[in-house]
């Protein structure tokens, strides 16, 4: 496995995942997240994975030990991934900003990493729209409020403009301010957003969906075996990477082409416990009986 990892370009690999994401993303079209919008939702974030620095001395990321970043911006109906992009450990996480083709209409949820304003005008050109945490330094003035009197948990919603030393020329459009007190943790979010149209509560649901992205990297790392890998090159890493990946969501199309109603994860989890099994997939994942297409007896049983 290793040598093999090491000797196939991983390319063939990284091409034949973005095949299956093709296939699967309009499979997942119809999804409803419940948020009451009809434009796409994505949410962008990053996933260290930390290497040994004495093997993997090719992915320096501090001065003792290695590692590599899988960037992913994920489409949330599914979730299938829509773009991903492995690097360094090094590379800083807005960097991948330059790297997106933005669809007008959709939105994009960040955390504060990807807080660069310059970057964040190119997806407002584009028009696209952005949720994301607002910085403790953020500058900016308050042009006008609307009222929330009648909105529980939204302390305030405020067009701004910003007033940092560079920002405006960066950034030079309002943006509209949200301040969001959690009912659950009771913990406050200062959220951006250059979309004026939709409520308040939605800006903070729509973050909050932000954790499925989270779950895509947990379940990649956990239950595709993504942290140890068959290999030490930079292409033995970016095979494996791209085999889960792969995996992932080749489950993601036989959910939707089998009609099965349990998650993608439950799916993930029942088969990585039952991967040698010889059962149908429709009878492991839904219980129902499996019928043979031919149930006529064999030769060998009529000549007994």
């Amino acid at each position: 496995m290793a040598h093999a990892n090491q000797e196939r370009d991983w390319r063939i690999y990284a091409e034949f995942g973005q095949e299956l994401i093709q296939v699967a993303r309009p499979l997942y079209a119809d999804e409803d997240l419940g948020l009451d919008l009809d434009s796409p939702v994505f949410a962008l974030d990053s996933s260290t994975i930390d290497l040994s620095l004495s093997v993997f001395s090719w992915a320096l990321f501090r001065k003792t030990k290695s590692a590599v970043k899988l960037h992913t911006l994920l489409d949330l109906q599914g979730p299938i991934p829509a773009f991903i992009h492995i690097t360094h450990g090094k590379v800083a996480d807005v960097n991948i900003l330059d790297l997106l083709r933005p669809e007008p209409g959709a939105f994009y949820l960040m955390d504060r990493a990807y807080l660069d304003f310059q970057r964040l005008y190119a997806l407002n050109r584009a028009g696209s729209f952005f949720v994301l945490r607002a910085k403790k330094n953020t500058r900016f003035r308050r042009r006008n409020s609307r009222s929330v009197d009648s909105m529980p948990n939204v302390l305030c919603d405020q067009t701004i403009v910003l007033t940092g030393t560079d920002t405006p020329g960066y950034y030079p459009q309002p943006l509209r301010r949200i301040k969001y007190r959690d009912p659950e943790s009771g913990k406050v979010f200062n959220f951006l957003t250059n979309n004026f149209e939709i409520p308040p509560a939605t800006v903070a649901e729509l973050y909050r969906h932000r954790w499925a992205v989270e779950l895509f990297f947990k379940w990649i790392k956990q239950h595709l075996r993504i942290k140890s890998f068959f290999g030490t090159t930079e292409n033995a890493v970016k095979t494996q990477i791209w085999t889960a990946i792969s995996v992932y969501v080749l489950v993601a199309i036989i959910r939707k082409r089998l009609g099965i109603e349990a998650e993608l994860y439950t799916i993930l989890q029942i088969l990585s416990l039952t991967l040698f099994e010889k059962t149908p997939l429709l009878q492991l994942l839904t219980e129902q009986p499996y019928l043979m297409d031919d149930p006529t007896p064999s030769n060998q049983l009529i000549l007994i």
